[in-house]
Parts: C-alpha cells; structure tokens; sequence
C-alpha cells in the first residue's frame, strides 16, 4: 500500500457537502501531520483525547437542557436527554481501552511532547464538574421541596417509584459513571506511567485519587445506607442462616 498516498487523500478536499456540512478538513487536520509524529501511536492518543473533548462537549451541552426540562418537571425528557449523558460517558470510559494498546515505552515518548499538560486542564472535564451542583439545587426545587418529598420518602418510606424517583435514579447512574470514567482514567495511568513514578511529584495523582472519592450527589448514596442500617435494626444485622430453617 502506498503509505503516502494515503496520507495525501485521508484529509479529502473537503468540497463536498458532507465535508463541508462536518468541516471535515479542519476537524481531519487537528492532529499533528503524519510525518511530525513521535511514533506511530502519536495518532491515537490525540485521536482519543480529541474525541474526548468532544464527548463532554455533548455531555455539558446536554446537562444544560437537563436543567431546563428539571426546572419545568419534564420528566421524560429529563430521563430520556439522562440516557444520552450516560451513553457517552460509557463510550468514554470504553475509548480509554484504546490507549492500553499503547507500551509504556511509547507512551513515555507522547508524553514528552505533552510538556506540563494533562487531563486536569480539559476544558471539558473542568466544566462538567461544576454543573452538578446547578442540577442538584433544580432537582432539589422542583422535585422534592415543591412536593413536600425528600430523598427519604422517595426510596423509602414513601416510594412509588414516581418521577422523582425515576429523575434521582438518573443523577445517580449519571454520577456512578463520570466516578467509573475516573476510576478506569486512573488505571490507564497505573498501566502505563505507574503511580508511584517520582517525576509525578504526587500532585496530579493524588488529584486524580481524591476526585474518585467525591460524589456529586451524595444524598442519593447515603440514603442507600441509611435503609439498609433500618432494616438490618429491624430484621437482624445477620440473620439465620436459610439452611438452619
């Protein structure tokens, strides 16, 4: 195959409508050219970084009409713009799988062209984690204080598996999924830099490591715990085993 044709073509001309409907040739051209790669991994890594971006383009994009349709209790489109976050947060997290193709030898090679840059400077991921609060305080509003509810009487004492319940449940998969995205981010890291490596001086690791323990809505776990204590009051910690019956 003839590698340089290939690199010449894979741009296209971007005449046609498709091309310029996608603004292919500028979105084709935002990588590095083929003959300034530090090897021939280069490609990938800022291929998924890119795609990325993009993702939380659409996440953040998409948790604004959230908050919108909270604010008027449409409850459908709620859950049904939820699905949509959670799907590209599971192609995230998927994509990631992508870069344990790479060896720690030549991913040492891209990272020396990274400069001080890394992931804590997206753009995305800095955005998306300032909006939870903003869906927390409308969910919080229109949902649980406009009704007399809280997060009790949904799950527990009150549930009937109503919208609210429904909204929650999709703050919570929302929230065990950005969670996961960080987990399997840190992972990658020990793949392929290892966690303990001294250049790292700790900061962005440890950084990493304190974002997997923050929750964005952690009523919705907490209240998990609290009925679980009431009915192990109520039925016995441990019970009796099946088999003694």
């Amino acid at each position: 195959m003839d590698r340089e044709h290939v690199y010449a073509t894979m741009n296209g001309e971007g005449s046609l409508d498709y091309e310029v409907y996608l603004n292919t040739k500028a979105l084709l051209s935002c990588q590095k050219d083929f003959a300034a790669f530090c090897n021939h991994d280069e490609l990938q890594f800022q291929t998924v970084h890119q795609v990325e971006e993009l993702w939380m383009k659409l996440i953040g994009y998409t948790l604004l009409d959230v908050d919108d349709y909270l604010q008027q209790e449409n409850t459908n489109r709620v859950v049904t713009l939820f699905r949509r976050v959670h799907i590209a947060l599971r192609l995230m997290i998927e994509q990631l799988a992508l870069l344990e193709t790479m060896s720690p030898k030549e991913y040492q090679e891209i990272r020396l062209q990274l400069g001080n840059g890394s992931g804590q400077e997206s753009p995305g991921f800095r955005t998306i984690l300032k909006m939870p609060a903003h869906l927390w305080q409308s969910f919080r509003t229109h949902y649980l204080d406009r009704h007399a509810l809280t997060v009790e009487k949904i799950y527990n004492s009150e549930y009937s598996h109503s919208d609210a319940y429904m909204v929650a449940e999709a703050l919570a998969e929302f929230d065990e999924l950005f969670q996961r995205f960080r987990f399997c981010h840190v992972q990658l890291i020990q793949r392929t830099i290892g966690l303990g490596a001294k250049s790292l001086k700790g900061r962005p690791v440890d950084r990493l490591m304190e974002g997997q323990r923050v929750m964005f809505f952690p009523e919705l776990w907490d209240v998990r715990s609290q009925m679980t204590d009431q009915w192990g009051g109520r039925y016995g910690v441990v019970r009796d085993s099946i088999g003694a019956h």
